[in-house]
């Protein structure tokens, strides 16, 4: 009979690398200790590594370029736990307006608007929040309209400028005439007013 470590040994390996893990994950292979031990016995290895309590990276490594271990954006670290919390999410504040290129400051503190649960996590040097709001303001059909109006109201109405829109123009080239006269209908009226000067 497998051990908790051999279980959770063959599991990882049989993964991709690069690949996100939650002690959560773990918890049909042996008992909370068991796992916790394992999981900190592979950290020692260096065949995990821990990036906050209870997340761990199976870690890519870049020999060709040497760029060493590949680390995950915190972005899709966020996107990994909200997955795994079956919840959305959307960066707002200067995240969401680094990420459409309306600015190049990037924030020590990522907040994302969640329907899940609210906490905040401690990611490389960064936190990330996740803020609960009601469904309503993340029943959007397109996330770049969502990042969008979360930028805009970030910038704020009398702030919004005409080399803001256009780069929120490109933004929202690619999405589809539906998704868009959906969505602006779920922004404020200012934003949706500027949204539909530039289309």
């Amino acid at each position: 009979m497998q051990s908790t470590v051999n279980k959770i040994g063959n599991e990882i390996k049989r993964r991709r690398r690069g690949k996100i893990y939650f002690a959560d994950d773990f918890t049909s292979f042996g008992t909370s200790e068991a796992i916790k031990k394992a999981l900190l016995r592979f950290e020692k290895s260096g065949m995990l590594i821990r990036l906050a309590q209870g997340i761990y990276l199976y870690p890519s490594i870049d020999k060709r370029l040497g760029l060493g271990i590949l680390y995950p954006s915190v972005e899709n670290i966020a996107k990994e736990i909200a997955r795994r919390d079956k919840a959305r999410i959307v960066p707002t504040g200067l995240y969401a307006l680094n990420v459409l290129g309306l600015s190049t400051q990037v924030p020590t503190n990522i907040i994302f608007h969640t329907d899940g649960a609210p906490r905040k996590i401690k990611i490389y040097n960064q936190f990330i929040t996740f803020k609960h709001v009601v469904p309503k303001n993340l029943a959007f059909k397109s996330e770049i309209l969502m990042l969008v109006v979360s930028a805009l109201k970030e910038i704020g109405e009398q702030s919004v400028t005409d080399n803001d829109m256009k780069l929120v123009k490109q933004s929202i080239s690619r999405e589809t005439k539906e998704n868009i006269l959906h969505d602006i209908y779920l922004a404020p009226i200012w934003i949706r007013n500027k949204i539909k000067q530039i289309l």
